[in-house]
């Protein structure tokens, strides 16, 4: 009796297995099509048993896709949580995992937990030790911890984006771009003088792209982080804002833009570097601080 029952637990961990490698195969949620494909040798009943096994124990999970029914492999940071760990790991998990990539305060988990600070503070130490979530610095919040799943990239909201470099905004760096999109669209609109199509046709041509001024930026490689066209985006309506460019839609929603004269002048030393530069009163023509040997002078001249 007892080497039949043994028999039949091995049986029973073989098909859960088989199940197991069913589902890291098809990713993407497999159906009882599949199971019953890959579980041939045993009846109905006892699929349905491996299957409710596997859902009980958090391997697996059940979701509907459209008027189907598909079994998908549970997350594996999922799959850990639900393994050796208490109710209220579950609860600070289940917290966190709503946040998404915008993170969460330990004051909102501790209010939405009901937790202790020393209970709190535990918990998340020992998630982050596993691995399962992780803290980052958020600009938006004064620098201060905000948690959330592991494997989630954080918001640009968070990390500021591209003009943020260690929590700290990048200023000169965002000055220096800014003066680079404006001479481009200078330029651009410096080609209506050459069309001989018309006013209209000659002030068509001096509209760009923000694809277009992107790609510019792109070749000019003054930026040492990636940008996205986005990004540039964001630039160039700071110079909508300011009154030296104006911007227009395309019919197929891209977005065009073409330099204006400023409804104000403005001193020629503020569109260089030297204009922002915190050093430039120990700026000569000997020494460390000089002009020729200024990397954002040097851009400058370049755009």
């Amino acid at each position: 009796m007892e080497e039949v029952q043994q028999n039949t637990t091995e049986t029973v961990d073989v098909n859960e297995q088989k199940l197991m490698e069913l589902a890291q195969s098809k990713p993407k949620g497999f159906s009882h099509k599949d199971i019953a494909a890959k579980l041939a040798h045993i009846d109905g009943e006892q699929r349905a048993d491996v299957v409710n096994k596997l859902l009980l124990r958090g391997n697996i999970v059940l979701y509907t896709h459209g008027s189907s029914l598909l079994y998908k492999i549970k997350d594996p940071s999922k799959v850990k949580i639900a393994k050796g760990s208490d109710n209220e790991e579950k609860i600070v998990y289940s917290i966190i995992e709503e946040a998404g990539n915008k993170g969460i305060w330990i004051r909102d988990i501790r209010y939405k937990s009901n937790l202790n600070n020393t209970s709190l503070t535990k918990i998340l130490k020992n998630l982050e030790a596993k691995k399962i979530i992780k803290s980052v610095k958020s600009v938006a919040a004064g620098k201060r911890k905000v948690f959330m799943l592991y494997e989630l990239q954080p918001d640009r909201s968070i990390t500021g984006g591209a003009w943020y470099q260690d929590q700290e905004y990048e200023a000169e760096f965002v000055d220096v771009l800014n003066d680079c999109c404006y001479k481009y669209l200078q330029k651009q609109k410096a080609r209506m003088a050459d069309c001989k199509s018309g006013p209209l046709a000659a002030r068509n041509i001096s509209y760009v792209s923000s694809r277009d001024v992107w790609q510019h930026i792109t070749d000019l490689k003054i930026s040492k982080v990636a940008l996205s066209v986005e990004d540039l985006e964001m630039i160039l309506n700071t110079l909508v804002y300011d009154g030296k460019a104006e911007k227009i839609f395309t019919n197929d929603k891209v977005n065009m833009y073409r330099a204006i004269e400023p409804l104000l002048s403005f001193p020629g030393l503020i569109s260089s570097p030297c204009g922002v530069c915190p050093v430039r009163k120990n700026c000569c023509d000997e020494g460390e601080i000089t002009p020729q040997k200024c990397f954002y002078f040097n851009q400058w001249m370049d755009c």
